[in-house]
Order: C-alpha cells, then structure tokens, then sequence
C-alpha cells in the first residue's frame, strides 16, 4: 500500500496560482501512474491530470489543459500541480491517486487503488 498526503491549497482570486504537492511513502515501487482528481460540493469527483511515473507522459481533462501542468520528483516520491489562471470552477477537494497497474485510461477513479485524504482549493471571483 502507498500512503498519500496532499498539501498546497488554499484560498487564490481568480487569475491567481497555486501548486499542490502530493508526497507517498510505503511501498512507492508499486506507483504507476498518479494522478489528480477534484470534487466540488454536490458533484462526482472528476478526472484533472495523470502522470505515469516512470516515463513521465503526461495526460489532462480538458477543462485544465494549457492552465494546469502536472509534473514528479522521483527523489522525493513527490507528485505535484501547478495550477495557473484559476477559474472559480476550479473551486473543488482535490485528491492525489495512485495506480499500481497498466491500463489504457486514465481517468476513471475507480481504477485508482490508493488515496489522499484531499485538500481545499477556493478560488473567488
């Protein structure tokens, strides 16, 4: 099992950054691909950005894309996400994923086996 612990967020105008941080620890051999889920008040949780851990290949939800930038450090087992001009919409729990398997998605949560316990990103407007 790998244990995740996201840190970064906080309260930004809209148009401001924020970068969250997602550290793991345990058994880190077992980290495939991670990734960045968001969940607004009242909504599913949803699919933000994913990162395979040994090539570094990138994937984004659309809503993110040219805006977000997810990136690794090996050294530390840490996961990150650069969050640039922030929308209100942006507003949501965001929670760090690891999967420790291939498979050819990469959105959906439930293919993910381990999880943060989530930090609160409020953008206002």
């Amino acid at each position: 099992q790998v244990q995740l612990v996201e840190s970064g967020g906080g309260l930004v105008q809209a148009g401001g950054s924020l970068r969250l941080s997602c550290a793991a620890s345990g058994r880190t051999f077992t980290k495939y691909v991670m990734a960045w889920f968001r969940q607004a008040p009242g909504k599913e949780r949803e699919f933000v950005a994913a990162i395979t851990w040994s090539a570094g290949s990138t994937y984004y939800a659309d809503s993110v894309k040219g805006r977000f930038t997810i990136s690794r450090e090996d050294a530390k087992n840490t996961m990150y996400l650069q969050m640039n001009l922030l929308k209100s919409e942006d507003t949501a729990v965001y929670f760090c994923a690891n999967r420790r398997f291939y498979s050819a998605n990469y959105n959906y949560a439930f293919e993910y086996n381990d999880w943060g316990q989530g930090t609160q990103v409020t953008v206002s407007s």
